[in-house]
């Protein structure tokens, strides 16, 4: 019956009880039987004072429109009110279209997500963008050149997205609003494409391995096309549940690949890509979070190994990790790097924070006489603190590029609803002051964008050596400018939404879970004003000794 139509003329004979119809996007909607199971009461879908024949004109809990507008187009209230999903859950209602006349949305996809159209089963470039004015970075942007990105990055870009909307989000949503980790389905589909080996970043973790069903060759990975994985991944809206999926791993691992003897390396990278045993890094402790060299948990050698006592605290994944790369302090002071295996002496609990939700597996980990074997250290001949610090640099990038893609999506989201929100008559952006926000979140946005991608191109070009030396910094200021700029967009976000930017459901429910959630980016792999000094302090250190003013 959704292929129906019917004329504006006969929507409006159905007023009465029994016979309520309603136009939305120009769908035709009959909500009589509604009316009954109305979460709200039959009184917020007929006014029983005014009489029978006097409806509401629109059938979700949380509308109350003018009794006026049964059997008219209700499609300003209803948008005024609600996000396009909600018609999903209300598409048995739908008995038709209007004549002439074609829907401009699909109510199917999840809120602020493309169209993915499908030709002659050919999925091509451009067709699975937003259409949304700088809702994607400008390289995806029809009419855009870029110096960085190849047509493969482009048909990676589209395999994504289809992938993170049709098989994650989903799963992400549920997740985000209970304590679950992420389903393993979603987990298995996930190392399957070998995604999560992507996410690590290019290494010799990948030989031998198909990437995305063979959209791209081992030969072409690079860099970008892991900024395109975390870049996609950020519209997820579920930061807790992002992490949750393989965030431990993505900064766990490459200790792992780049340190551990090969017998131990290729068992572990078995382990944690196939999802079937998960890795976390340990290092930050209650008394020590930037500060690397107060790490309090102890590793005292022994006679074929280690045994560590200590805590770690606030550590991605570790409710569910099998395996800690953990950072400790030995008895001579150094620096050893462990790999711990989940077993007799620790333990874990979960620890609450800004995620709300406990998708990450956030937790406090307790290392009680725990006993590891000497082939377990990584890097032996090798500072504890530079396999660390190198480290670093992968992790806050990682940061960085998810902070600065959602940036975009929460300005898509506040871009969306300043053009379709009416105040004093008008569209909410005929406000200067509106304007005045949504220049700025673009101009952050834009400006950080073309930095990180900058960035990126210098990791394509340099060796791991010579990005240690000529990238923490740049990677250190970037993030600190990015995280700054993604709190006052988050605020502001807040003002142009209003009220709703308060309450974890409805229009607002993204713009809420950002403001809540921005910080995380700002404090995790380094505060803001340790990133800064660090990033200064590189520069002085280059800084040739003779010049003079």
């Amino acid at each position: 019956m959704a292929g129906k139509l019917f004329s504006r003329i006969s929507v409006a004979q159905h007023t009465s009880v029994g016979d309520l119809w309603v136009i939305i996007d120009s769908r035709v909607y009959d909500v009589s039987s509604f009316a009954s199971v109305h979460p709200g009461g039959l009184a917020v879908l007929a006014d029983r004072e005014i009489g029978p024949r006097r409806h509401l004109g629109c059938f979700h809990d949380l509308c109350v429109l003018s009794p006026s507008l049964a059997g008219q187009d209700v499609t300003e209230q209803f948008f005024s009110l609600h996000r396009a999903e909600v018609l999903d859950r209300y598409s048995h209602l739908q008995i038709g279209i209007l004549e002439d006349e074609r829907p401009s949305k699909d109510p199917i996809l999840p809120p602020g997500y493309s169209i993915l159209i499908h030709k002659a089963g050919i999925e091509t470039p451009g067709e699975s963008l937003s259409g949304v004015p700088y809702a994607d970075p400008t390289w995806l942007s029809p009419g855009y050149h870029t110096p960085y990105y190849k047509d493969h990055h482009r048909r990676f870009q589209v395999a994504v997205r289809k992938f993170v909307e049709e098989v994650v989000f989903p799963d992400a949503q549920i997740c985000e609003r209970g304590d679950g980790r992420p389903s393993q389905e979603v987990i298995d589909e996930l190392c399957r494409l070998n995604i999560l080996a992507m996410k690590v970043g290019p290494g010799k973790h990948l030989e031998g391995r198909v990437l995305m069903d063979g959209i791209i060759s081992l030969e072409q990975f690079d860099a970008f096309h892991e900024l395109i994985l975390t870049q996609e991944f950020a519209r997820l809206h579920a930061r807790g549940y992002s992490d949750g999926l393989g965030g431990g791993t993505i900064i766990g691992l490459p200790p792992v690949i780049s340190f551990a003897e090969p017998p131990l390396r290729d068992r572990i990278v078995q382990d944690a890509l196939s999802g079937k045993k998960p890795i976390c890094l340990a290092v930050t402790e209650a008394f020590a979070g930037s500060d690397v060299q107060g790490l309090r948990c102890r590793a005292m050698k022994v006679k074929g190994g280690w045994v560590v006592n200590g805590t770690k605290k606030w550590i991605t994944n570790s409710m569910w990790a099998h395996y800690f790369t953990t950072a400790c302090k030995a008895d001579n002071g150094e620096i050893v790097v462990l790999v711990i295996e989940r077993g007799e002496g620790v333990q874990t609990r979960p620890i609450k924070t800004a995620y709300a939700s406990g998708a990450a597996g956030t937790g406090y980990i307790m290392f009680d006489n725990v006993w590891v074997p000497d082939g377990n250290r990584l890097g032996a001949g090798h500072p504890g603190l530079n396999i660390i610090l190198q480290n670093f640099n992968h992790e806050r990038w990682i940061l960085t590029s998810h902070s600065i893609a959602g940036q975009r999506i929460i300005f898509e989201e506040c871009f969306k609803w300043a053009t379709q929100r009416k105040v004093f008559g008008k569209p909410l952006s005929s406000q200067p002051v509106v304007r005045q926000k949504l220049a700025g979140m673009i101009s952050r946005v834009e400006s950080c964008q073309s930095w990180l991608e900058n960035i990126t191109y210098q990791m394509v070009k340099m060796s791991s050596k010579e990005q240690a030396k000529h990238l923490a910094g740049q990677i250190a200021f970037l993030k600190m400018h990015a995280t700054k700029g993604a709190q006052i967009t988050a605020a502001d976000a807040v003002q142009i939404l209003g009220g709703r930017a308060l309450t974890q459901t409805g229009m607002g429910r993204f713009i809420e879970h950002n403001h809540r959630t921005s910080l995380i980016d700002a404090v995790g792999g380094g505060s803001e004003a340790v990133l800064g000094d660090l990033g200064v302090r590189q520069a002085l250190r280059s800084m040739p000794p003779q010049v003079r003013m």
